[in-house]
């Protein structure tokens, strides 16, 4: 999934995080996953990632007041959608009164929501709208937001309405309700994004919903976690598939092993992305060591890819033999022989956490030379510099890592933690081509009492 959001300019985090007060414990959400990727959208998925981290892009202009998101909870199935070679963790939220449905992207690397709505002018079949005039409770204010992404743009109304997911509603929540977006800003089946961010990059300058949440005394815990299922590709078309699972105020200690290792953000970082340092990379059994002038990541659901700088970026790839620079519309990617076994991991530093091969392993991009088969690679060269701003990150840690890991989003104090997944979970495969991993195991391991609201 690419999730194809514009993230401004980071600003200084306006308040101090209220202490939660205990509630119920947490409900663990399934997530479900459709749609496989194809290794051709790639470039529209490299753009896109380039767009929502102000790569070669425009900045949002802004008119008037603005406002927030509504985010996933902790009571509900969530569905997850794969599409253009990229896993669209999608989640359901709820609009209006009486209440409206959509699927939104689930996005740790940005802070707001937006959704297509019925008054959208060029918006497709296949992105369910939101109609305003069906809502009681919808409330639209004079005030414009216009997001330019380096391939499209999304334009609309700040309003606020109410806005539900799970057992958690928030009566007066803001968000962008689009009236034009270019073409291939959203997977088919998704009508917008929610962010999972720290308020200081919304767009519409408010609290995103989980912050909310928090702030109000309404979650067990300071956090939410995420485990990510593989199901990178499948010799037939799945429709739909597990793809695991989300709790919001607390974690699921079924689905990890061992102890959670929380890194707190780097000191002086203003909370704003989720950000870690990368301090070791090691590739083919060689280490790299990186530095903190260039090892600064976003640790982001809404990528499926891992984006580092140039230099290190090749010194990665000139570890793996055979692996080559892709050039015209795939360029910023390598390929390497489909044959061979690509050997990732990621220290930030404490635990190294391995990268499974598999997801190293894009699919067949190319034929070289010589008539071997080449394979797309999981990192890609992201550019020497993404913003000039010294707190922006360099790296972009998506779903090629996170599917190895149980992650948890800690708000106070700002850190993220990592821990092994439980035995059974994204269990090991060869590398060698590119097949879909679903066990039965995984799915069992999910909670039985919650059902989906959705399809």
């Amino acid at each position: 999934m690419v999730s194809l959001t514009v993230l401004l300019a980071l600003s200084v985090f306006p308040s101090v995080l209220a202490a939660p007060k205990l509630v119920p414990d947490p409900i663990h959400v399934p997530l479900l996953r459709r749609s496989p990727h194809n290794v051709e959208d790639l470039p529209k998925a490299l753009a896109a990632l380039k767009s929502k981290y102000r790569i070669g892009s425009s900045a949002s202009k802004r008119s008037g007041n603005s406002a927030s998101i509504p985010i996933i909870d902790e009571t509900r199935i969530i569905h997850i959608l794969y599409q253009d070679n990229d896993s669209s963790y999608s989640g359901a939220i709820t609009i209006g009164t009486p209440p409206q449905t959509f699927q939104v992207i689930l996005d740790t690397g940005s802070s707001d929501l937006w959704v297509v709505t019925t008054s959208c002018t060029n918006c497709t079949s296949d992105q369910p709208p939101f109609d305003p005039s069906k809502s009681s409770s919808y409330k639209a204010s004079t005030s414009q937001l216009t997001i330019n992404y380096g391939s499209g743009s999304v334009n609309g109304t700040v309003a606020e309405d109410t806005v539900s997911c799970g057992g958690f509603t928030i009566p007066t929540q803001e968000f962008l309700a689009a009236t034009t977006i270019s073409d291939n800003l959203l997977p088919s089946g998704v009508s917008g994004i929610m962010g999972l961010g720290f308020e200081a990059i919304s767009g519409l300058h408010t609290t995103p919903f989980w912050q909310a949440l928090y702030n109000a005394n309404m979650l067990a815990e300071p956090l939410f976690s995420f485990y990510l299922q593989r199901w990178i590709t499948s010799s037939t078309v799945i429709p739909e598939a597990p793809g695991g699972s989300l709790t919001l105020g607390g974690t699921n200690p079924s689905l990890y092993t061992g102890d959670i290792e929380y890194i707190n953000m780097p000191s002086g970082s203003t909370p704003s992305y989720w950000l870690q340092e990368i301090s070791t990379i090691t590739v083919q059994g060689q280490s790299l060591q990186i530095s903190s002038s260039q090892g600064l990541a976003a640790i982001d659901t809404g990528t499926t890819l891992i984006g580092g700088p140039s230099s290190i970026v090749s010194e990665i790839w000139s570890a793996v033999p055979g692996a080559e620079a892709l050039s015209g519309q795939y360029a910023g990617l390598y390929a390497f022989p489909c044959t061979t076994t690509v050997t990732v991991s990621i220290s930030f530093g404490g635990t190294t956490w391995p990268i499974n091969s598999h997801d190293m392993n894009l699919g067949e991009v190319s034929t070289s030379s010589n008539g071997t088969l080449m394979c797309a690679g999981g990192i890609f060269d992201i550019g020497s510099n993404i913003s000039v701003d010294p707190g922006f990150p360099a790296w972009l840690v998506g779903d090629t890592f996170l599917k190895n890991v149980y992650t948890v989003f800690r708000a106070n104090p700002p850190s993220v933690g990592f821990a092994s997944l439980a035995t059974g979970l994204n269990p090991s495969a060869s590398a060698t081509g590119a097949s879909g991993i679903f066990g039965s195991t995984t799915s069992s391991r999910l909670p039985s009492s919650v059902s989906a609201p959705l399809a």
